[in-house]
């Protein structure tokens, strides 16, 4: 599991998984995400654009966990 720390109210879903070093691209977690390979706190999403807010979950199936704080 790792954790992420962001300065702002929330990060899109794409950009957080670039930031946690899950995909090196947007096109990359454009597919991951379409593919329904993550999930936001439970629950499988598929907008890229998803807000993330400290405190949420994301998980990537075969790839972990990211907690945002």
């Amino acid at each position: 599991m790792e954790k992420v720390s962001i300065s702002t109210e929330y990060i899109k879903l794409g950009q957080l998984l670039k930031l946690a070093s899950i995909v090196s691209n947007g096109s990359d977690a454009k597919l991951l995400i379409a593919d329904g390979q993550v999930s936001l706190n439970g629950e499988v999403v598929y907008e890229r654009g998803k807000k993330v807010h400290p405190g949420d979950r994301v998980d990537v199936k075969d790839m972990g966990s990211i907690i945002v704080e």
